[in-house]
């Protein structure tokens, strides 16, 4: 646990559970971030100091439960998935992030770190976000920001389905249909995010209790424009990629097609042929032509001219 002390005048002070007492000074505002807590000691700081609701708590503590929010006498609880820090690209890991947030407390919440919370932290302490608006504002600064992670992945992905479809004509291969369909998987995942997270964050922007929240109205309007745009471009992309697929299908079969029209052609032509050099294999004594001098190039030139002719057919056709 770490704990900020935020004064009227903006300025932070950093410590750690001796901070709290400042929660009944009537002065600022704190900021408590809390990652990887134990249970116990988390239920007895949150249920016990800051009087949080027993279910809100156990919510946060799950570990995995979809974004949502919940307004309680004197608090809100937004529950929201931002990225791991290792994520960088589509193949996400997604990281659960808990927030209180009161008239003078902000409480974070998280399993692993998050860079997200450790970037608004800084902004506070530099001074680069102005703390004096309050919790709410910081708030809404976590939310733009993993918000913001997930936008440029997204808009990243669709330079690489460009690529992959001039792959599939370039350079048709299975690891083209594996990629397409690693990315159809993870973007049906991540608009059910989004679209969670969107809703969250439209009750936020209409919400007027506790009243720090009415200041930051147009701030969390803002994330919530950019959740529903992020949902619908992974929406969007995601029938990108299955288009893709179904195009890479239908010429991975049109290839086979090709092949299997020449291997049937070729076979159509030597089937005659095979019957008629296993007619004259039989080794009777007696058959058509076995007394003649040219009898075996006549029947080379026959299965020539039969050969030529069903060229000339399948040609005529156009079957080739």
């Amino acid at each position: 646990m770490r704990v900020m002390y935020v004064h009227r005048s903006g300025s932070a002070q950093v410590g750690g559970a001796e901070l709290l007492d400042h929660l009944d000074s009537g002065e600022g505002w704190l900021w408590i971030d809390l990652e990887q807590p134990d249970a116990q000691l988390e239920r007895e700081l949150l249920a016990g100091r800051l009087k949080i609701h027993p279910l809100a708590i156990q919510d946060a503590q799950r570990e995995r439960h979809p974004p949502k929010l919940e307004v309680f006498d004197g608090y809100a609880f937004l529950l929201m998935k931002g990225l791991t820090a290792e994520t960088q690209d589509i193949r996400y890991e997604t990281l659960q992030i808990s927030a209180f947030c009161g008239e003078r407390f902000l409480v974070t919440r998280r399993d692993k770190r998050s860079v997200s919370i450790e970037k608004a932290w800084e902004e506070v302490i530099d001074g680069t976000l102005d703390a004096r608006v309050g919790p709410a504002h910081a708030l809404y600064r976590i939310a733009r920001l993993a918000t913001d992670r997930y936008t440029r992945i997204v808009l990243a992905l669709e330079l690489r389905l460009d690529e992959l479809e001039d792959e599939m004509f370039e350079h048709p291969g299975d690891a083209v249909l594996a990629e397409l369909t690693e990315y159809s998987s993870r973007l049906k995942k991540l608009r059910r995010v989004m679209t969670y997270q969107h809703a969250a964050m439209s009750g936020l922007a209409r919400l007027s209790a506790p009243s720090c929240f009415v200041r930051t109205q147009h701030e969390f309007n803002d994330v919530y424009e950019n959740t529903e745009r992020l949902a619908s471009l992974c929406a969007l992309y995601q029938e990108l990629a299955v288009d893709l697929m179904q195009s890479y299908i239908s010429l991975t079969s049109h290839r086979l097609n090709q092949i299997i029209k020449v291997l049937t052609i070729v076979t159509v032509i030597f089937l005659p042929l095979g019957l008629i050099a296993g007619l004259y294999g039989m080794n009777f004594q007696r058959m058509p032509g076995g007394d003649l001098s040219y009898g075996f190039a006549l029947t080379l030139a026959g299965m020539a001219a039969l050969a030529a002719l069903l060229l000339v057919m399948f040609r005529r056709l156009k079957w080739i």
